[in-house]
């Protein structure tokens, strides 16, 4: 029970205006199933660790070496995350768990690795990428001299594409991974590739950074010179971002984190993180994301089974990205559709997309915040049913009980 659902509780009192918004918020996420592949729901633990009074403290610096004294917790709570961070990614060399999100750890790192005005190459938005590797209006496109590689006609990476942007080019660094990639990355083939040019390899696993953490999907650890993430997407923690560095660049990386982008760190984040890796180290956290990745196939395969198309005809992940080219239909109007009917899912751009960003041709789709309830294969069947329906037309309130029973009878954690 939230501070805002309490009679006594000093929010409630002080400002009940925000209270009661906070308490709407409770009641839409209890109320909804969220199928939002960038979005999960942590636990108690976390969200406890994240209300704390460490909230007050300034940390700037690092365990150890900080601009203000009284840092003696933040010391202790921030090492406890680092450790237990490269404890939970096994050969990762360093952890920088100040991050403010994974686009600003997409940032320091790619400041610390090409410097202002060094030559990037990332993934197109459009084929699956995200704005942080190198797209115009993001910042990483206006600093760096950016260069995008797409996906071939089955919408999978393009590796000679890759190679060629990449000779072409000659970045200082290559950017491996996406926003709404729905495969496995040959992150082999990846480091290969910058090898022949002498580019560092960034790989950004914010999506399955939890399924590459309980080792269901391959991950670019040992491979990669630098591993970005978020940590609540697949990794269940709280909001936040982390960066994972070989020895020989961690002082760069940790310097570029700070002083260079962001001052004191959010200490009650990096609390919370540390919560979430402790709960990522424990056996039953593998089996979860064993069901977040078997759930994610299941309901493409029932997607598809009602003819529905999806990008590259399956996932290896927890994201299934429904095409809707083929349907009278736009990502925009399904996703209108779905929150009446008390689904939360994003519209989103499928590999050529003819439509603009705030429209769409697609459907992104993911299963880890189902998971986390519960859910099962027959769930997840039902789900499917309800999407089918919404893409086809039928009225939203039809599905609302449906939807209501699930979220009632799996109920937030």
């Amino acid at each position: 029970m939230t501070h805002a659902d309490t009679n006594q509780s000093p929010l409630r009192t002080q400002d009940p205006e925000v209270a009661a918004w906070l308490q709407r918020e409770d009641r839409r996420q209890g109320n909804t199933l969220t199928l939002i592949a960038s979005e999960n729901h942590c636990s108690s633990a976390v969200r406890e660790a994240t209300s704390t009074r460490i909230t007050d403290k300034y940390a700037e610096g690092y365990p150890n070496r900080r601009y203000y004294g009284g840092c003696e917790v933040a010391d202790g709570i921030e090492e406890l995350a680092r450790q237990r961070a490269m404890q939970l990614f096994a050969g990762a060399e360093d952890a920088n768990v100040q991050p403010h999100s994974g686009t600003t750890a997409n940032l320091a790192a790619l400041l610390a690795l090409a410097g202002p005005g060094g030559r990037i190459v990332g993934m197109a938005l459009k084929a699956g990428g995200h704005l942080s590797h190198g797209h115009d209006k993001s910042h990483t496109g206006m600093v760096f001299q950016a260069r995008q590689y797409g996906v071939d006609a089955t919408g999978r990476i393009d590796l000679d594409e890759v190679r060629r942007v990449v000779n072409e080019h000659q970045p200082k660094v290559l950017i491996a991974g996406g926003s709404s990639y729905a495969r496995n990355i040959d992150y082999k083939a990846f480091a290969a590739i910058a090898k022949e040019v002498g580019a560092f390899l960034l790989a950004d696993i914010a999506h399955p950074a939890g399924l590459m953490a309980a080792g269901v999907v391959p991950s670019p650890i040992g491979i990669a010179d630098v591993v970005t993430m978020t940590t609540h997407k697949t990794l269940r923690g709280p909001r936040g971002g982390m960066i994972l560095a070989r020895k020989d660049v961690a002082k760069l990386i940790n310097s570029a984190v700070f002083p260079g982008s962001q001052g004191g760190p959010l200490m009650q984040q990096i609390a919370g993180k540390a919560v979430a890796f402790g709960e990522a180290l424990r056996p039953e956290f593998r089996t979860y994301q064993q069901k977040v990745k078997d759930h994610a196939a299941w309901l493409a395969e029932c997607l598809m089974a009602q003819g529905l198309d999806i990008v590259t005809g399956g996932t290896d992940n927890h994201i299934v990205l429904v095409d809707l080219r083929r349907t009278d239909v736009t990502g925009a109007a399904v996703e209108e559709r779905a929150l009446a009917a008390g689904l939360s899912v994003n519209k989103n751009a499928i590999p050529g997309d003819p439509r603009p960003p705030m429209v769409t041709s697609g459907l992104r789709l993911g299963t880890a915040a189902v998971t986390t309830r519960g859910f099962g294969r027959d769930q997840i069947k039902s789900i499917a049913d309800v999407i089918t329906g919404l893409v086809r037309g039928a009225d939203p309130e039809r599905f609302r009980p449906t939807v209501q029973g699930l979220c009632e009878a799996f109920p937030l954690p």
